[in-house]
């Protein structure tokens, strides 16, 4: 192995939360040894305050590659400056279509909590994201909303009748994530074999939702 991979909420950081210190010594500790890649929903201004901006200054951030948008983007660090290698975004039509078919399926599961947190859609270029409590909601009241993935489950299923030749995956502890048909880590761990070089075979990847569903299934 020469390469290992995480997800970032669930398993790195609480959901939308920094690493702790201690995560960040043991990433830095593993940047010696081997390159690290983070793959996960968000878009970059959350990976840059998860993850970018609090890990120690020892550690070497050119075997780090982060990968926002479930890999549809990828960032790397040279000369101390993070720098885009890629980005695949949707077209203004196809993000107005899912925001609209978003609307409609939550309409129609009826999954209206009785509170919220800011925005429930986000649209984040590559990949559209519906957090239930919506986007700055805290932590403890997403671990209760769904922590079996069966409220999620029926919204993902009405999204495939409305959303057909899209991936529609369940991530961190409130979201669904809408991407290109195709588009999912493991196709985020083709496109960082192709811009490192570093064969699939010697990747591992370690995520908090490896089940059929789940956005680290794939």
């Amino acid at each position: 192995i020469t390469l290992v991979a995480f997800d970032l909420d669930g398993t790195l950081a609480e959901s939308k939360q920094p690493i702790k210190p201690d995560m960040g010594e043991a990433l830095s500790n593993l940047l010696s040894v081997s390159n690290v890649a983070i793959i996960s929903g968000g878009d970059w201004p959350q990976f840059h305050k998860q993850v970018a901006s609090r890990l120690p200054l020892s550690a070497d951030l050119s075997r780090l590659w982060l990968m926002p948008t479930t890999g549809t983007k990828l960032y790397t660090c040279r000369n101390n400056a993070w720098q885009v290698v890629y980005a695949e975004l949707f077209s203004e039509q196809e993000r107005a279509h899912i925001i609209k078919a978003f609307e409609l399926s939550l309409s129609a599961t009826g999954f209206t909590p009785q509170q919220t947190w800011g925005e429930r859609i986000e649209d984040r270029g590559s990949q559209i994201t519906f957090s239930a409590l919506g986007q700055q909601a805290p932590v403890r009241e997403k671990e209760h909303w769904d922590p079996d993935f069966a409220k999620r489950k029926v919204i993902q299923t009405d999204l495939r009748t409305r959303l057909p030749g899209l991936s529609i995956n369940m991530g961190g502890a409130t979201s669904i994530d809408i991407t290109r048909e195709g588009v999912d880590k493991g196709y985020g761990l083709k496109k960082l074999r192709d811009a490192s070089g570093i064969p699939l075979e010697q990747m591992m990847f370690i995520g908090d939702a490896i089940f059929p569903g789940g956005n680290d299934y794939p």
